[in-house]
C-alpha cells in the first residue's frame, strides 16, 4: 500500500474522523500515522537507519527522509545513522559535531504485514491519547458527585458509563441492599482517579461519608454558600448516619436549615441513600458537650474526658443505656466516629460502684501505710487525697482544713508519709542495682528510684539503653489496628509521665551522650517557634 496522491487527502480525512470519534486532537492521530509509516520504512530500508516521516497537514503528502548525525570519530557506532566530521564534508559545508544531514528517500510500498503493524501503532497511539484525555478530564473531579448509567455488572462490581469514560463502583462501595440493572441511572461520589497501565481508573463510592456531605451541599444552599459548614460525618451505610453542622450566622439554625421545610431537604438525601436514617447534630468546640449531642436521642448524666488517651467516659441513667448504645452498638459507634474519641458507656449504678471501690482502695492504702484508723483514712480520701506523695508534700494548710487535724497531727502525718516513701525508694534502688541498673541511669535527673526499677525490669539498665527508647515506649499511647484503637502500655505510664516529658528526657539523654548537638537542637526549636508565631500572626490577620 503506497501512499499515493489519490489517497493523500484520505489520510487527513481518516485522521479527522478518528479524532472526532475519540474526542482527541487530530494532530495526535497524524503523529501516530507518521510513526507507523516510519516503522514500515525502517523495516524496508534497515532498522539501524534514522528514517522519519512528515505528513503535510494541508495536502496529506507524506515525506520520507533519512537523517544522519555528525559525531566525534571515537563515538561513531551506527554507520547508517551517524557519520564523522570528515565524512560529513561530502554533504555539508564546514560540518560540526551535532549537525544533521537530511536526505529524502523514496516512499515505501507497504506490504500486508507492514500495513497491519502500522495499524496497530496508530490504534495504540490513539488509545494512549484517549486515556490521557480521560485522566485529564476526571482527575480534578475527584471529591465530587457524578451521574452515570449502569452498563454491566462484573463479579458484584458495577461498571458505570460516566460520559467520556467508564468508572467502577466496587461491591464494598455499594449500599448493602442496592441492586442495579443495565441502563439504570446512578449517582455516585468520585472517590479516586488513578492513572494506570490499562488506562485511567475512576473509582466510585456510595458508602463514603463525603458522599452524604456532597448530597447535603446540593440540597442545602446555606452549605453551598459557606454559611453552614459540615464539620463531621459518620455513616453505617444504608442504616443510619450522624452529621455534625455549625452555622456562621447567628440568625440561621444549622439543624433546621439542613432538615428543611417539613423535612424536605433531609428527605431528599434519605431517599438517595435508600432510606438511611440521618441524625443532624449541632457542632460544639467543647468535646464533652459535642459528645452529649452526638449520643442523641439518649440522655447523658455525666461526661469524663481523658484528652491524652483520647477516651471519654459517659454515664447514663439505667433506662437510657440501651438507647445510648443503640442496636448492635450502632449509636455509640457512630458517635465515636463523629467525635474521634473512644467512648466507654456505663450506668449511674456502675459509676457509683466504681467510685465506691476506688474510695475503699484509697482508704485501705492510708490505713495500711500511715497506720490510721478507718474513719481518719476516709477523711483524707474525702478531701481528695489519692496517694502518699500528696500527703507528704502538700502545703500544711491543706491538711489543717480537715476536721480534727491540728498542726502537730499534720506534721506527724507528713513525717510518716515521707519515711514510707524514702523506704520504698531505697528498696526500689536496691532491686534496680541487683538487676544491673548502672549509676548513669540512676543519677539521671527526672527518674525516681521506682522509675529506674521499672526500666531495669524491662531491660533498660544504662543511659544508652534509655536514650534509644521511643517516647511512646515510655509514656504509652494508642495504635489503630484493623480500625480498632489498641493501648500501648508505657514503661513509665504508671508514674503519669506524659508524652512531652518522655520526649524531653530521651532528648536530654541523647545530648548528654553526644548523640545530638545541642546547638542544632536549639536552632530547630527556634525555627519551630518562629513558624508557630508566623502562623498565629496570619490567623490574627485573617
Amino acid at each position: 500500500m503506497a501512499i499515493t496522491s489519490a489517497n493523500q487527502l484520505e489520510l487527513l480525512q481518516t485522521a479527522e474522523a478518528v479524532a472526532r470519534e475519540k474526542m482527541i486532537d487530530p494532530s495526535l492521530v497524524i503523529e501516530a500515522m507518521e510513526e507507523s509509516l516510519a516503522r514500515a520504512a525502517k523495516s524496508r530500508y534497515g532498522a539501524e537507519m534514522d528514517i522519519r516521516v512528515s505528513i503535510d497537514r494541508k495536502t496529506g503528502r507524506a515525506s520520507f527522509t533519512r537523517v544522519r548525525t555528525v559525531v566525534e570519530d571515537d563515538e561513531l557506532e551506527n554507520y547508517q545513522a551517524e557519520m564523522t566530521v570528515e565524512q560529513a564534508k561530502q554533504y555539508l559545508e564546514d560540518p560540526k559535531v551535532g549537525d544533521t544531514f537530511v536526505e529524502e528517500v523514496p516512499p515505501v510500498d507497504m506490504g500486508r504485514i507492514a500495513a497491519q503493524s502500522a495499524k496497530q501503532v496508530i490504534l495504540q497511539k490513539v488509545r494512549e491519547a484517549e486515556r490521557d484525555r480521560q485522566y485529564e478530564e476526571f482527575k480534578d473531579r475527584a471529591g465530587t458527585i457524578i451521574n452515570g448509567v449502569v452498563k454491566r455488572e462484573e463479579y458484584g462490581n458495577v461498571i458505570v458509563d460516566v460520559g467520556r469514560g467508564e468508572a467502577i463502583l466496587r461491591r464494598n462501595e455499594k449500599i448493602g441492599r442496592e441492586a442495579y440493572r443495565p441502563n439504570d441511572r446512578i449517582r455516585c461520589y468520585i472517590k479516586d482517579v488513578r492513572r494506570e497501565a490499562r488506562g485511567p481508573q475512576i473509582f466510585l463510592s456510595r458508602t463514603a461519608p463525603e458522599f452524604m456531605a456532597e448530597l447535603f451541599k446540593m440540597e442545602v444552599p446555606e452549605i453551598y454558600d459557606g454559611i453552614i459548614e459540615i464539620k463531621a460525618v459518620a455513616r453505617d451505610p444504608g442504616s443510619r448516619a450522624k452529621i455534625a453542622v455549625i452555622s456562621y450566622d447567628n440568625s440561621i439554625d444549622p439543624v433546621g436549615a439542613c432538615v428543611g421545610m417539613r423535612g424536605s431537604r433531609v428527605q431528599a438525601v434519605v431517599n438517595e441513600l435508600q432510606g438511611e436514617k440521618i441524625d443532624i447534630i449541632p457542632w460544639n468546640e467543647d468535646q464533652p458537650t459535642f459528645l452529649v449531642n452526638a449520643l442523641q436521642p439518649a440522655e447523658v448524666s455525666k461526661v469524663v474526658l481523658d484528652e491524652e488517651a483520647e477516651r471519654i467516659e459517659v454515664v447514663v441513667p439505667e433506662d437510657q443505656l440501651s438507647l445510648a448504645i443503640g442496636r448492635r452498638g450502632q449509636n455509640v459507634r457512630l458517635a465515636s466516629q463523629l467525635t474521634g474519641l473512644d467512648i466507654d458507656i456505663m450506668t449511674e449504678a456502675e459509676d457509683s460502684e466504681r467510685r465506691q471501690k476506688e474510695f475503699e482502695e484509697r482508704t485501705k492504702l492510708f490505713m495500711d501505710t500511715l497506720d490510721l484508723d478507718e474513719f481518719f483514712a476516709q477523711l483524707l480520701v474525702s478531701e481528695g487525697f489519692t496517694n502518699l506523695d500528696e500527703v507528704a508534700y502538700v502545703d500544711l494548710d491543706e491538711l489543717l482544713v480537715i476536721d480534727g487535724v491540728d498542726e502537730e497531727t499534720a506534721n506527724e502525718l507528713q513525717a510518716r508519709a515521707r519515711d514510707i516513701l524514702e523506704a520504698q525508694a531505697r528498696e526500689a534502688l536496691e532491686k534496680a542495682r541487683e538487676l544491673g541498673a548502672e549509676d548513669s541511669l540512676i543519677d539521671f535527673e527526672g527518674l525516681t528510684p521506682q522509675m529506674v526499677l521499672a526500666l531495669a525490669e524491662d531491660g533498660v539498665k544504662t543511659l544508652e539503653d534509655f536514650a534509644t527508647c521511643a517516647d511512646w515506649e515510655l509514656a504509652g499511647g494508642w495504635t489503630t489496628v484493623d480500625g480498632e484503637r489498641v493501648k500501648d502500655e508505657g514503661l513509665l505510664e504508671p508514674f503519669e509521665v506524659s508524652l512531652e516529658e518522655a520526649q524531653d528526657m530521651v532528648m536530654t539523654a541523647r545530648v548528654m551522650l553526644g548523640w545530638v548537638d545541642p546547638t542544632e537542637l536549639e536552632a530547630e526549636e527556634t525555627a519551630e517557634g518562629e513558624e508557630d508565631g508566623d502562623a498565629e500572626t496570619e490567623e490574627a490577620g485573617a
